[in-house]
């Protein structure tokens, strides 16, 4: 699918939209399937560029935003913060939260030869 850019107060350049689809390449590493991908980029009054992004993904929906004074910066924070998101979606069927199923089980006659 297609990254969708909008932009607010400010037109979106080749470089930008290039530096986007570089950065969204480099996610699909996780091998995890971006669907509905959409950045909106918006300049305020301040001279702050604010990054939203959101992308469906099996089982969520993934949704960061950054800030930053240079447009190119907030891009880079941006994908961090998707790259950590999408890194635990992708990770946590292997973790182990709350479940012990690999701890071992101590029989009760190996309890009673220690006390012994």
């Amino acid at each position: 699918m297609t990254l969708e850019i909008t932009g607010k107060n400010i037109d979106i350049t080749p470089a930008i939209r290039e530096r986007l689809d570089f950065k969204f390449k480099k996610l699909e590493k996780f091998q995890l399937p971006l669907v509905n991908k959409h950045v909106m980029i918006s300049k305020e009054p301040s001279k702050t560029f604010k990054i939203e992004a959101s992308a469906a993904i099996p089982g969520g929906k993934i949704v960061a935003s950054a800030e930053h004074n240079d447009l190119f910066g907030a891009i880079t924070e941006l994908y961090q913060k998707l790259e950590r998101q999408i890194n635990k979606q992708a990770h946590k069927p292997a973790a182990r939260r709350a479940s012990h199923s690999d701890k071992p089980v101590i029989e009760e006659d190996e309890i009673e030869a220690e006390d012994a």
